[in-house]
């Protein structure tokens, strides 16, 4: 089929009325972006932050090729490869990691604003240190998510930075003239005895989220000698555990790709990456059925911008697939979102550990 903004889709992800694969800062960005996009050759081109492939098939269907593009959700990789298939153009582009390669040469950068500002300072960094002289940004968003401070950090990084007009409550920040470029480090903090490393981005950055302290202060030993800490963010909780028992291997996972370049800072930072293993996946899918003893989680609730219940209970039923019977799901939850009775439903008898003004701690057993 020929491409169309109103055939894109989010699957693998969630989808839902309210839930969309393309918005109007996508669109705006491709019409700011389009003189500068028209002469370029093969390879000139990089999109970051694409988040179902708006931006990267767009530009394909005008005629570019070789993009590369990085996107640091796992599943918004598997949904712009599904698009890309469903319009014909899986040829045109190719998934890449934040780093030099993603950037050498660049002549255009198509950037999705992050909401963090140290996520920005890293990738505006980068694309001053890689990209060609001549490299012009193209960085929007939608307003209510845009700052002055974004401006700011774009200009630490390049000499001319213009602002477009608003229109349907995006925006475009274009950068030109690349300057003392950097390459990303990660934050650094140590935090009841943990040395946590956060790359821009990612949740809590360095530091201990409150729903996380609880969970921690509840976790017992782990009966086995592996444990899973799922949705692992920085891995404050994977290298916790690690330190705490010493002779207990640890997988950690997340669809973030900031959040697993974290984790195994994190992990490097205590000493402990020998018993630590960090995995970039879909919940659990890389692991197998009725394999686990231990999985501890503190799910999010956001899908993008938006609260989103249905995230949670796919993971506690995921979980309940790789726990072998016997075994145990520890979870941490913001309350007013009762997220008992879909555990006791989807994993088996839960019970309430702790409770504070905010958060929950249950312990769901596998039936």
């Amino acid at each position: 089929m020929p491409f169309s903004f109103d055939a894109l889709r989010r699957r693998p992800d969630l989808e839902g009325p309210d839930l969309t694969a393309v918005d109007a800062a996508d669109r705006l960005i491709l019409d700011e972006s389009a003189d500068a996009r028209a002469g370029l050759g093969e390879g000139e081109l990089v999109v970051i932050g694409d988040a179902y492939g708006a931006l990267t098939l767009a530009a394909a269907d005008a005629g570019a090729r070789g993009i590369r593009i990085q996107q640091d959700e796992l599943l918004g990789e598997e949904a712009l490869s599904l698009n890309a298939a469903d319009v014909g153009l899986e040829g045109a582009f190719e998934s890449r990691t934040l780093d030099a390669d993603l950037l050498i040469d660049a002549r255009v950068v198509l950037l999705r604003l992050p909401r963090s500002l140290q996520a920005l300072s890293d990738i505006a960094g980068l694309i001053a240190l890689h990209a060609h002289p001549d490299v012009v940004v193209f960085a929007g968003g939608r307003l209510k998510h845009m700052t002055v401070s974004m401006n700011e950090v774009l200009r630490r990084f390049f000499e001319r930075v213009d602002v477009s007009h608003a229109r349907q409550k995006s925006r475009v920040l274009t950068a030109r003239g690349p300057h003392d470029g950097a390459a990303p480090e990660p934050e650094a903090a140590e935090v009841d005895g943990i040395r946590i490393r956060a790359f821009g981005g990612a949740f809590a950055g360095a530091s201990i989220d409150i729903g996380t302290r609880l969970l921690l202060a509840h976790l017992p030993a782990p009966r086995a000698d592996q444990a899973i800490d799922l949705a692992c963010g920085t891995g404050v909780v994977a290298s916790a555990l690690a330190v705490r028992h010493p002779s207990l291997r640890v997988i950690a996972c997340d669809q973030s790709a900031i959040a697993v370049a974290s984790a195994r800072a994190t992990a490097e930072a205590n000493g402990v990456t020998d018993r630590v293993s960090v995995v970039r996946d879909d919940m659990l899918r890389s692991q197998p059925d009725a394999t686990a003893s231990f999985i501890a989680l503190n799910p999010p609730f956001h899908a993008g911008a938006a609260i989103n219940e249905g995230l949670a209970p796919r993971m506690f039923a995921d979980a309940a697939r790789v726990l072998e019977t016997g075994g145990e799901l520890w979870t941490v939850w913001n309350s007013s979102l009762q997220y008992r009775s879909s555990l006791e439903r989807l994993v088996g008898p839960t019970r309430q550990v702790a409770r504070d003004r905010k958060f929950t701690v249950t312990v769901s057993t596998k039936r």
